[in-house]
């Protein structure tokens, strides 16, 4: 198993990314945000799944290992492979397909090319029960005590939304911890989230 692949990018296409280690250059398929993220000529490194067919072996990778569990995840729903996954993530950025997956937003993952309706509520009903934010309750963590004692229901859905991309639960509270005020929305705890956690 290849855990990632650190180079140089040679070549740039609209779902993929040429980069060239050790003399040799490796095909990798990845979302749109992370072909917007890097140029040719750049040193990268991408975390990567590696999918094997009968007749094929394709890579896929993302700049984000947070992407790339997002990715893993998806193709452990039924009837959801590499390409579909691809244009999730292509189409909804991190924070925006965990609140739709927590909020049973439909409409929003059909926005991918290849989820119709039916695909987009076994994406939901598949990763909400990993989730399993029922099981979630507030500690009084010191780091995070005004979070714990707010309950505000955006938390709760943020933290469950950081579980779905592969933070446990102290780690979610303590990001979260550490950016939340008062009257803030699911989606901007998420992304200030993840901004902390590659700060």
């Amino acid at each position: 198993m290849i855990s990632y692949i650190k180079g140089k990018v040679d070549l740039k296409e609209s779902n993929l990314v040429v980069v060239e280690n050790n003399g040799i250059g490796y095909t990798i398929y990845t979302s749109t945000v992370t072909i917007n993220d890097i140029n040719v000529g750049d040193e990268v490194k991408l975390y990567t799944y590696m999918n094997v067919k009968e007749d094929a072996i394709a890579l896929y990778g993302f700049l984000k290992k947070e992407e790339l569990n997002l990715f893993k995840m998806l193709l452990s729903v039924s009837g959801v492979g590499p390409k579909v996954a691809r244009a999730v993530l292509s189409t909804l950025t991190l924070a925006k397909f965990s609140v739709a997956v927590i909020t049973k937003d439909e409409k929003a993952l059909t926005r991918a090319p290849g989820v119709g309706k039916k695909a987009a509520q076994r994406i939901i009903l598949e990763l909400q029960d990993k989730i399993k934010s029922e099981e979630i309750s507030f500690r009084n963590d010191t780091e995070v005590q005004y979070v714990a004692t707010n309950e505000d229901g955006a938390v709760r859905e943020a933290i469950s939304a950081l579980i779905v991309l592969g933070y446990d639960y102290n780690q979610a509270q303590t990001l979260i911890g550490s950016i939340y005020k008062a009257g803030m929305g699911v989606e901007d705890i998420i992304k200030m989230a993840l901004k902390a956690s590659i700060a």
